[in-house]
């Protein structure tokens, strides 16, 4: 089991035990509590270098400016009320799930999970899970990532790895790749001070933050996929029991260990609507058996159609589908609501309309859009494209918690290369960052040889991954808009920018949905929001 890096004395774990599932496991739920305190806590836990739990004592219990007795109640001895009332439910919704068969009941009731200590790569499995859940990660971009405990850096140590003859690599390589990472950025940080120097109308504070933001986002490259990072997932209960079906059944023995414990904490809180991925259940053997058959055959048969992937030779992303009649499709579609035809008639009918007809229905759909927040009509769905995209894991982390739309990726290896940022091409930077990349493939190429998922975990970052996008205009839309802001990082800007590209040179009536894309380039790209965020703050106070 991985290891929880905080303790608690006594009469901590007595309060904490009110309001977690769990108050020494790495894995546990929240309880007794109301939603404004959930909701506040998780999102302030993305951007803390704290755990759940120290962060709802500090800021919260122990914080008298928050009221948090008048909100959560007394802290009151004696029975869990909150306990009671599971147990006595229980039974109804058990009958109702057996009697009947209703699995959307899973839906009405949900859970605050806390998953802490755990590898990017298992993170980014967690919330593979689509439907029913939001998970909340660590921010790299707020939070440094060198911090010790006892000495050592805080990385995922892979059971089998560690029990293998690649134990020492393992560890060294891990360490250097962190080692680099520390030691890189208080030069960075001065370089980067030194070509953006702070003007008199910026606020320090603000300042300050998008400095950070610059100099986390050039060096998180560094940091190995088996870097340990925490999350909060808040799910209904047919998203739990999905997740922990997955998980379950994975070939990493860290996301067993993960759907284990999750099962453990969640049957404290909502137990009817995940029992069916209990590791004994029918369901879940079922489950298990069809998934291991499913994999294997086309894992065989994949070993059939393996190439030498000459078209993945340069980084970025390439359109490899669109529908070349998605404009009559999405015309049509935009007008069925307000018609009496069938949807049939007028997609047909659009497509034999004078283009300045075709225009406007497109036009009435978004001339009146003043924002990127106002979401354009479901219509817009009945336009597809497929991306495969080649970029840094880095990359793939921010772009993969986009959940609407269908992606895939494939193992994490050194084989495509890396991203070195060009903060630190040309200066002494460069070849510490080269040697540590280096030092990484060596790594991943011996472990992989005998352990290839379990070599994921040694890959950094920087390294480039390939995956795919299968997605809607409407969600595409949404997607470069929002991927394409002054504050985000510039290598998924790049990518949220070329997709819309792509898009409107394969259809250039799309080119008018795309209108809050932003095509310019920033430096500081955090500064503007976090001036904005901080003369907020200073109104409200």
């Amino acid at each position: 089991m991985v290891q929880n890096y905080e303790e608690f004395s006594e009469s901590q774990i007595k309060i904490l035990d009110r309001f977690v599932s769990n108050a020494t496991s790495n894995v546990f739920v929240l309880r007794n509590l109301p939603e404004v305190i959930k909701g506040a806590l998780f999102s302030r836990y993305s951007r803390s270098s704290l755990g759940l739990r120290s962060l709802l004592l500090k800021e919260f219990i122990l914080n008298e400016d928050t009221a948090f007795k008048d909100i959560a109640g007394k802290f009151e001895e004696g029975a869990d009320e909150q306990f009671v009332a599971i147990k006595k439910a229980q039974n109804f919704y058990d009958r109702i799930l057996d009697g009947y068969g209703d699995d959307s009941i899973g839906e009405l009731g949900g859970a605050h999970l806390a998953i802490e200590n755990i590898s990017m790569l298992a993170a980014k499995s967690i919330e593979d899970s689509r439907i029913g859940g939001s998970p909340l990660e660590k921010s790299t971009r707020y939070i440094y990532f060198d911090q010790k405990v006892d000495g050592e850096y805080l990385f995922y140590q892979e059971p089998i790895i560690m029990t293998s003859a690649y134990r020492d690599l393992y560890l060294e390589t891990c360490n250097h790749l962190f080692d680099t990472y520390s030691k890189l950025i208080p030069p960075l940080t001065a370089i980067i001070e030194d070509k953006f120097p702070r003007e008199h109308s910026i606020s320090k504070a603000a300042y300050t933050a998008s400095l950070r933001a610059k100099v986390l986002d050039c060096l998180r490259g560094l940091l190995p996929a088996s870097a340990l990072t925490n999350m909060g997932v808040f799910g209904n209960g047919r998203f739990f029991e999905t997740l922990i079906q997955k998980l379950n059944c994975h070939n990493l023995a860290e996301l067993q260990e993960i759907g284990k414990t999750s099962f453990q904490e969640l049957s404290k809180v909502v137990p009817s609507f995940i029992r069916r991925a209990e590791v004994s259940h029918k369901h879940q053997l079922n489950f298990s058996s069809f998934t291991e058959e499913m994999q294997g055959e086309l894992k065989r048969l994949a070993e059939n159609y393996k190439d030498d992937a000459e078209d993945l030779a340069e980084v970025g992303v390439k359109m490899v589908y669109h529908d070349t009649d998605a404009a009559y499709k999405v015309a049509g579609a935009l007008l069925f609501e307000h018609s009496s035809s069938s949807l049939g008639e007028l997609q047909e009918m659009t497509r034999k309309l004078p283009e300045e007809d075709l225009l406007r229905i497109l036009d009435a759909a978004c001339s009146a859009r003043e924002n990127r927040r106002q979401k354009s009509p479901r219509a817009l769905e009945h336009a597809t494209f497929t991306f495969e995209i080649l970029a840094d894991y880095g990359i793939y982390r921010d772009l993969h918690r986009h959940r609407t739309l269908t992606q895939e990726r494939q193992l994490l290896t050194c084989n495509y290369g890396y991203f070195v940022p060009s903060e630190i091409k040309g200066t002494e930077m460069e070849k510490e960052y080269v040697d540590a990349m280096d030092m990484a493939r060596n790594a991943y190429s011996t472990i992989a040889a005998e352990l290839p998922e379990e070599a994921q975990y040694v890959v950094p970052m920087a390294y480039n991954t390939h995956w795919y996008f299968h997605i809607n205009l409407r969600a595409l839309q949404w997607l470069c808009e929002l991927r394409s802001s002054p504050a985000g990082h510039p290598n998924y800007r790049y990518i949220a920018q070329e997709m819309a590209r792509q898009v409107c040179d394969a259809e250039p009536r799309f080119d008018r949905f795309f209108k809050f894309v932003d095509f310019d380039g920033y430096e500081l790209g955090r500064l503007g929001q976090e001036t904005r965020k901080l003369e907020k703050m200073q109104k409200q106070s």
